[in-house]
Protein backbone atom coordinates (compact mmCIF):
# COMPACT_ATOMS: atom_id res chain seq x y z
CA UNK A 1 0.00 0.00 0.00
CA UNK A 2 1.34 3.41 -0.95
CA UNK A 3 1.56 5.96 1.83
CA UNK A 4 1.81 9.75 1.36
CA UNK A 5 5.27 11.17 1.85
CA UNK A 6 4.36 14.62 3.05
CA UNK A 7 4.56 13.85 6.77
CA UNK A 8 8.23 12.93 6.60
CA UNK A 9 9.74 16.20 5.42
CA UNK A 10 12.53 17.14 7.85
CA UNK A 11 11.68 20.09 10.04
CA UNK A 12 14.10 22.84 10.93
CA UNK A 13 15.65 22.10 14.34
CA UNK A 14 16.12 24.63 17.07
CA UNK A 15 19.71 25.09 18.30
CA UNK A 16 18.79 23.23 21.50
CA UNK A 17 17.39 20.20 19.64
CA UNK A 18 20.35 20.18 17.23
CA UNK A 19 22.85 20.28 20.09
CA UNK A 20 21.01 17.47 21.88
CA UNK A 21 21.19 15.30 18.77
CA UNK A 22 24.86 16.16 18.26
CA UNK A 23 25.49 14.99 21.83
CA UNK A 24 23.68 11.75 21.07
CA UNK A 25 25.54 11.28 17.74
CA UNK A 26 29.06 12.77 18.11
CA UNK A 27 30.05 10.80 14.99
CA UNK A 28 26.91 10.68 12.81
CA UNK A 29 26.30 7.39 11.05
CA UNK A 30 26.68 7.36 7.30
CA UNK A 31 23.23 5.75 7.13
CA UNK A 32 21.46 8.44 9.17
CA UNK A 33 19.68 10.09 6.18
CA UNK A 34 17.83 6.83 5.50
CA UNK A 35 15.66 7.60 8.54
CA UNK A 36 13.77 10.09 6.36
CA UNK A 37 11.28 8.26 4.15
CA UNK A 38 11.33 10.70 1.24
CA UNK A 39 15.12 10.60 1.01
CA UNK A 40 15.15 6.81 1.38
CA UNK A 41 12.50 6.21 -1.28
CA UNK A 42 14.10 8.64 -3.71
CA UNK A 43 17.54 7.10 -3.09
CA UNK A 44 16.24 3.60 -3.85
CA UNK A 45 14.39 4.80 -6.96
CA UNK A 46 17.43 6.73 -8.17
CA UNK A 47 19.69 3.71 -7.59
CA UNK A 48 17.36 1.59 -9.73
CA UNK A 49 17.41 4.34 -12.36
CA UNK A 50 21.23 4.51 -12.26
CA UNK A 51 21.41 0.76 -12.89
CA UNK A 52 18.96 1.15 -15.78
CA UNK A 53 20.92 4.03 -17.29
CA UNK A 54 24.15 2.02 -17.38
CA UNK A 55 22.29 -0.96 -18.80
CA UNK A 56 21.02 1.43 -21.47
CA UNK A 57 24.59 2.58 -22.19
CA UNK A 58 25.75 -0.97 -22.91
CA UNK A 59 22.64 -1.73 -24.93
CA UNK A 60 22.87 1.39 -27.11
CA UNK A 61 26.53 0.96 -28.06
CA UNK A 62 26.09 -2.76 -28.69
CA UNK A 63 23.11 -2.15 -30.99
CA UNK A 64 25.12 0.49 -32.86
CA UNK A 65 28.01 -1.97 -33.22
CA UNK A 66 25.62 -4.44 -34.83
CA UNK A 67 23.84 -1.86 -36.99
CA UNK A 68 26.93 0.09 -37.99
CA UNK A 69 30.38 -1.21 -37.10
CA UNK A 70 32.02 2.15 -37.82
CA UNK A 71 33.92 3.60 -34.82
CA UNK A 72 32.54 7.01 -35.76
CA UNK A 73 28.94 5.91 -35.33
CA UNK A 74 29.73 4.11 -32.07
CA UNK A 75 31.44 7.23 -30.72
CA UNK A 76 28.43 9.30 -31.77
CA UNK A 77 26.33 7.37 -29.22
CA UNK A 78 28.47 8.86 -26.44
CA UNK A 79 28.31 12.25 -28.14
CA UNK A 80 24.52 12.15 -28.38
CA UNK A 81 24.30 11.26 -24.69
CA UNK A 82 26.74 13.92 -23.43
CA UNK A 83 26.25 16.86 -25.80
CA UNK A 84 22.97 18.06 -24.23
CA UNK A 85 24.74 18.58 -20.91
CA UNK A 86 27.21 20.94 -22.59
CA UNK A 87 24.50 23.09 -24.14
CA UNK A 88 21.67 22.72 -21.62
CA UNK A 89 23.45 22.42 -18.27
CA UNK A 90 23.18 26.14 -17.48
CA UNK A 91 19.60 26.23 -18.77
CA UNK A 92 18.76 23.30 -16.48
CA UNK A 93 20.13 25.19 -13.50
CA UNK A 94 18.07 28.27 -14.39
CA UNK A 95 14.90 26.19 -14.73
CA UNK A 96 15.59 24.58 -11.35
CA UNK A 97 15.69 28.06 -9.81
CA UNK A 98 12.60 29.38 -11.59
CA UNK A 99 10.20 26.40 -11.59
CA UNK A 100 8.76 24.02 -9.04
CA UNK A 101 11.53 21.44 -8.86
CA UNK A 102 9.28 18.46 -8.22
CA UNK A 103 7.22 19.22 -11.33
CA UNK A 104 10.36 19.81 -13.37
CA UNK A 105 11.73 16.44 -12.26
CA UNK A 106 8.46 14.74 -13.15
CA UNK A 107 8.69 16.22 -16.66
CA UNK A 108 12.33 15.24 -17.20
CA UNK A 109 11.89 11.72 -15.83
CA UNK A 110 8.80 11.23 -18.01
CA UNK A 111 10.74 12.44 -21.05
CA UNK A 112 13.47 9.90 -20.40
CA UNK A 113 10.88 7.16 -19.77
CA UNK A 114 9.26 7.93 -23.12
CA UNK A 115 12.61 7.94 -24.97
CA UNK A 116 13.69 4.61 -23.46
CA UNK A 117 10.26 3.13 -24.15
CA UNK A 118 10.45 4.26 -27.79
CA UNK A 119 13.86 2.59 -28.13
CA UNK A 120 12.41 -0.65 -26.76
CA UNK A 121 9.40 -0.51 -29.09
CA UNK A 122 11.48 0.25 -32.19
CA UNK A 123 14.03 -2.47 -31.46
CA UNK A 124 11.33 -5.05 -30.70
CA UNK A 125 9.60 -4.25 -34.01
CA UNK A 126 12.84 -4.29 -36.00
CA UNK A 127 12.51 -0.61 -36.90
CA UNK A 128 15.50 0.77 -34.98
CA UNK A 129 18.03 2.53 -37.22
CA UNK A 130 21.30 4.31 -36.44
CA UNK A 131 19.56 7.68 -36.86
CA UNK A 132 16.65 6.83 -34.56
CA UNK A 133 19.04 5.34 -32.02
CA UNK A 134 21.09 8.53 -31.95
CA UNK A 135 18.00 10.75 -31.83
CA UNK A 136 16.45 8.90 -28.89
CA UNK A 137 19.81 8.73 -27.10
CA UNK A 138 20.01 12.51 -27.56
CA UNK A 139 16.52 12.83 -26.05
CA UNK A 140 17.69 10.83 -23.03
CA UNK A 141 20.65 13.18 -22.76
CA UNK A 142 18.35 16.22 -22.86
CA UNK A 143 16.29 14.77 -20.03
CA UNK A 144 19.41 14.04 -17.98
CA UNK A 145 20.84 17.54 -18.57
CA UNK A 146 17.65 19.24 -17.36
CA UNK A 147 17.13 16.73 -14.56
CA UNK A 148 20.53 16.97 -12.90
CA UNK A 149 20.46 20.51 -11.45
CA UNK A 150 16.93 20.13 -10.08
CA UNK A 151 17.78 16.76 -8.53
CA UNK A 152 20.81 18.22 -6.75
CA UNK A 153 18.81 21.25 -5.62
CA UNK A 154 16.15 19.20 -3.81
CA UNK A 155 18.62 17.23 -1.70
CA UNK A 156 18.86 19.84 1.12
CA UNK A 157 15.05 19.64 1.43
CA UNK A 158 15.13 15.92 2.18
CA UNK A 159 17.36 15.80 5.26
CA UNK A 160 18.29 18.18 8.10
CA UNK A 161 21.28 20.40 7.45
CA UNK A 162 23.61 18.48 9.78
CA UNK A 163 22.95 15.25 7.87
CA UNK A 164 23.59 16.73 4.44
CA UNK A 165 27.24 15.53 4.15
CA UNK A 166 26.10 11.95 4.75
CA UNK A 167 23.32 12.40 2.20
CA UNK A 168 25.85 13.58 -0.40
CA UNK A 169 28.04 10.55 0.33
CA UNK A 170 25.08 8.20 -0.09
CA UNK A 171 24.17 9.91 -3.36
CA UNK A 172 27.66 9.26 -4.68
CA UNK A 173 27.44 5.65 -3.55
CA UNK A 174 24.20 5.26 -5.53
CA UNK A 175 25.90 6.48 -8.69
CA UNK A 176 28.96 4.25 -8.25
CA UNK A 177 26.93 1.17 -7.33
CA UNK A 178 24.76 1.69 -10.39
CA UNK A 179 27.86 2.14 -12.51
CA UNK A 180 29.29 -1.13 -11.18
CA UNK A 181 26.14 -3.25 -11.46
CA UNK A 182 24.37 -1.73 -14.48
CA UNK A 183 26.88 -2.53 -17.25
CA UNK A 184 27.43 -6.10 -16.03
CA UNK A 185 23.69 -6.71 -15.79
CA UNK A 186 23.08 -5.09 -19.16
CA UNK A 187 25.79 -7.19 -20.81
CA UNK A 188 24.33 -10.36 -19.32
CA UNK A 189 20.83 -9.53 -20.55
CA UNK A 190 22.18 -8.78 -24.03
CA UNK A 191 23.92 -12.14 -24.04
CA UNK A 192 20.74 -14.11 -23.24
CA UNK A 193 17.97 -11.86 -24.66
CA UNK A 194 17.33 -9.05 -27.13
CA UNK A 195 18.40 -5.39 -26.67
CA UNK A 196 14.76 -4.22 -26.45
CA UNK A 197 14.55 -5.81 -23.00
CA UNK A 198 17.44 -3.64 -21.76
CA UNK A 199 15.71 -0.51 -23.07
CA UNK A 200 12.37 -1.56 -21.57
CA UNK A 201 13.93 -2.17 -18.15
CA UNK A 202 15.54 1.27 -18.32
CA UNK A 203 12.13 2.79 -19.05
CA UNK A 204 10.69 0.99 -16.02
CA UNK A 205 13.52 2.36 -13.87
CA UNK A 206 12.48 5.90 -14.77
CA UNK A 207 8.94 4.92 -13.91
CA UNK A 208 10.06 4.06 -10.38
CA UNK A 209 11.40 7.58 -9.91
CA UNK A 210 8.21 9.09 -11.34
CA UNK A 211 6.08 7.15 -8.84
CA UNK A 212 8.11 8.33 -5.84
CA UNK A 213 8.16 11.94 -7.06
CA UNK A 214 4.40 11.82 -7.67
CA UNK A 215 3.78 10.65 -4.11
CA UNK A 216 6.04 13.33 -2.63
CA UNK A 217 3.98 16.32 -1.51
CA UNK A 218 6.68 18.95 -1.57
CA UNK A 219 5.91 22.13 0.32
CA UNK A 220 6.45 25.08 -2.05
CA UNK A 221 9.37 27.25 -1.10
CA UNK A 222 8.73 30.96 -0.83
CA UNK A 223 11.58 31.48 -3.26
CA UNK A 224 9.93 29.29 -5.90
CA UNK A 225 8.47 31.12 -8.86
CA UNK A 226 9.71 33.33 -11.70
CA UNK A 227 11.70 35.81 -9.63
CA UNK A 228 13.57 36.65 -12.82
CA UNK A 229 13.25 35.83 -16.48
CA UNK A 230 14.78 32.68 -17.91
CA UNK A 231 17.18 34.51 -20.23
CA UNK A 232 18.36 36.72 -17.40
CA UNK A 233 18.98 33.72 -15.16
CA UNK A 234 21.04 32.02 -17.89
CA UNK A 235 23.09 35.18 -18.50
CA UNK A 236 23.72 35.54 -14.77
CA UNK A 237 24.92 31.95 -14.51
CA UNK A 238 27.27 32.26 -17.49
CA UNK A 239 28.60 35.61 -16.26
CA UNK A 240 29.30 34.18 -12.81
CA UNK A 241 31.13 31.19 -14.30
CA UNK A 242 33.26 33.43 -16.50
CA UNK A 243 34.28 35.92 -13.82
CA UNK A 244 34.53 33.72 -10.71
CA UNK A 245 38.22 32.81 -10.41
CA UNK A 246 37.61 29.84 -8.11
CA UNK A 247 34.86 28.41 -10.32
CA UNK A 248 36.91 28.98 -13.46
CA UNK A 249 39.65 26.81 -12.01
CA UNK A 250 37.18 24.03 -11.28
CA UNK A 251 35.73 24.25 -14.79
CA UNK A 252 39.17 24.15 -16.42
CA UNK A 253 40.17 21.08 -14.42
CA UNK A 254 36.89 19.28 -15.07
CA UNK A 255 36.96 20.19 -18.75
CA UNK A 256 40.53 19.00 -19.19
CA UNK A 257 39.74 15.67 -17.56
CA UNK A 258 36.58 15.21 -19.61
CA UNK A 259 38.32 15.93 -22.92
CA UNK A 260 41.16 13.56 -22.09
CA UNK A 261 38.90 10.70 -20.99
CA UNK A 262 36.06 11.06 -23.52
CA UNK A 263 37.82 9.10 -26.26
CA UNK A 264 38.44 6.12 -24.00
CA UNK A 265 34.77 5.71 -23.08
CA UNK A 266 33.53 6.42 -26.61
CA UNK A 267 35.80 3.89 -28.34
CA UNK A 268 36.04 1.20 -25.67
CA UNK A 269 33.11 -0.75 -27.22
CA UNK A 270 34.88 -0.89 -30.60
CA UNK A 271 38.16 -1.97 -29.00
CA UNK A 272 36.30 -4.55 -26.92
CA UNK A 273 34.69 -6.19 -29.94
CA UNK A 274 37.23 -5.74 -32.73
CA UNK A 275 40.52 -6.09 -30.83
CA UNK A 276 39.71 -8.11 -27.71
CA UNK A 277 37.04 -10.19 -29.43
CA UNK A 278 34.60 -9.83 -26.53
CA UNK A 279 30.84 -10.12 -26.72
CA UNK A 280 28.21 -8.00 -24.99
CA UNK A 281 28.91 -9.67 -21.64
CA UNK A 282 32.60 -8.83 -21.85
CA UNK A 283 31.85 -5.23 -22.77
CA UNK A 284 29.51 -4.96 -19.80
CA UNK A 285 32.22 -6.26 -17.46
CA UNK A 286 34.75 -3.79 -18.86
CA UNK A 287 32.40 -0.88 -18.22
CA UNK A 288 31.50 -2.27 -14.81
CA UNK A 289 35.20 -2.12 -13.95
CA UNK A 290 34.98 1.68 -13.89
CA UNK A 291 32.20 1.55 -11.33
CA UNK A 292 33.94 -1.07 -9.19
CA UNK A 293 37.14 0.96 -9.13
CA UNK A 294 35.13 4.08 -8.24
CA UNK A 295 33.69 2.27 -5.22
CA UNK A 296 37.19 1.32 -4.05
CA UNK A 297 38.43 4.87 -4.63
CA UNK A 298 35.49 6.32 -2.70
CA UNK A 299 36.36 4.13 0.29
CA UNK A 300 40.04 5.18 0.18
CA UNK A 301 39.51 8.83 -0.70
CA UNK A 302 39.02 10.25 2.84
CA UNK A 303 42.37 8.86 4.00
CA UNK A 304 44.18 9.89 0.83
CA UNK A 305 42.66 13.38 0.97
CA UNK A 306 43.65 13.76 4.63
CA UNK A 307 47.21 12.73 3.75
CA UNK A 308 47.75 14.75 0.56
CA UNK A 309 45.13 17.49 0.58
CA UNK A 310 42.34 18.20 -1.89
CA UNK A 311 44.41 19.91 -4.59
CA UNK A 312 47.06 17.18 -4.62
CA UNK A 313 44.37 14.51 -5.03
CA UNK A 314 42.88 16.34 -8.02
Amino acid sequence: MLHPLSDDRPEADSPIRASERDAEHPHPSAWLPFRHRVFRDLWIAQFVSNVGTWMQTVGAVWVMLELKGSPTFVALVATASSLPTVFLGVAGGALADLLDRRRLLLVTQTLMLAAAGALAALDASGGLTPSSLLALTFALGVGAALNGPAWQAIQPELVPREEFPQAVTLGGASINLGRALGPALGGFILAVAEPWLVFALNALSFGAVVVVLWRWRREPDEADGPAERFAGAVRAGVRYALFSHSLTGVLVRAGSFSVASAGLMALLPVYSKDVLGLGSGGLGLLLAGFGGAALIAAALLPRVRALLGQDAVV
